[in-house]
């Protein structure tokens, strides 16, 4: 590990001025900085701990929503009544990542801030855009089982590993920000990640010193929440495919309906398309089925990840009868 200087920040204002600084970096549970540094992907110069700052709770809005601090552990988040009754589906995919004790360190800010597990970032020994910018991408012609089929580029075709963002995707959930000035913005999850096109190392749409202070959950939409995720081993273990789901069902036909997944993209993947086709129509498989086929549409496979195409399909069809109860 490289020699680096540790701060312990003693306010937001100040914390945000000290992690503008050219490589610097906040750090709060570290379940993934940490680890980052050991293999020198990561050497920043300053860390800038927010451990003991006042953003650790979950408040109730005058709308009916929830707001997480930052640094609510995943833990805290995952077993808060308020989280349990009104959007269960947000418990379900955190309690299916990670393990206990990460989750007990990990943070809600960091968890959306992870950085990919794709093996070729990982491995210094190969190229990787998001590594070492110009590069090359080793995945592409590599062993890709892992990567995304949708919205990447042949720069980069590393899938971001977060559970917990996949359901607040579904939730409509969005980042409150401060920044070095003082600024505040609020943020779509959605929108919070960039496209890697030929930038793949540019991840977030987040200015140097920018915090993410909160997450801000609306009041919970009408209709069942599910979480559904596919992976290679019951526990400890990144999705191959996820899909987190909100679907209301009136009579025979879908009311209204809400479609994320996780493992297929560069973040979590809204399908708009997936969602227009779903209200108003037949609650049957084969309307579940005609909805994959829109949601994955663009979706192109390199090679050892081709079957995920076919099995967001099917996990997409089996959570929607999951959640009109079919």
């Amino acid at each position: 590990m490289k020699p680096f200087r540790y701060e312990r920040a003693s306010g937001i204002a100040s914390a945000c001025t000290s992690a503008a600084e050219p490589a610097a970096k906040f750090i709060a549970g570290g379940t993934n900085l940490l680890d980052l540094m050991k293999l020198q992907i990561e050497t920043p110069a300053h860390l800038v701990d927010i451990a003991s700052l006042p953003l650790a709770e979950i408040e109730e809005t005058a709308e009916g929503g929830l707001r997480v601090g930052t640094r609510v552990t995943n833990s805290a988040l995952a077993a808060d009544m308020r989280v349990r009754r009104l959007y269960p589906m947000l418990s379900q995919a955190i309690l299916a990542g990670a393990s206990t004790q990460l989750r007990n360190k990990a943070t809600t800010g960091g968890n959306l801030l992870q950085r990919t597990r794709c093996p070729y970032f990982y491995d210094t020994t190969k190229p990787c855009n998001k590594r070492t910018p110009g590069a090359g991408c080793a995945a592409v012609g590599g062993i890709n089982r892992m990567n995304a089929v949708l919205g990447v580029s042949d720069d980069c075709i590393a899938a971001h590993p977060s559970d917990m963002a996949v359901a607040m995707t579904a939730l409509d959930a969005r980042v409150e920000t401060v920044a070095p000035d003082g600024a505040t913005r609020s943020i779509p999850i959605d929108a919070l990640y960039r496209p890697p096109g030929n930038t793949p190392h540019i991840e977030t749409v987040l200015a140097p010193g920018e915090l993410i202070r909160s997450v801000l959950l609306p009041p919970p939409p009408l209709g069942r929440q599910v979480y559904r995720k596919v992976r290679d081993r019951a526990s400890f273990a990144f999705a191959l495919v996820s899909v987190a789901v909100v679907a209301a069902r009136e009579g025979d036909r879908v009311r209204a309906a809400r479609v994320a997944f996780g493992g297929l993209s560069y973040k979590p993947w809204r399908s708009a398309e997936a969602e227009a086709s779903l209200e108003g129509a037949t609650a049957t498989r084969a309307s579940f089925d005609a909805a994959g086929v829109l949601a994955l549409k663009d979706a192109r496979g390199y090679g050892h990840n081709d079957f995920k195409i076919p099995l967001a399909r099917r996990t997409l069809r089996a959570t929607l009868a999951d959640a009109v109860g079919l």
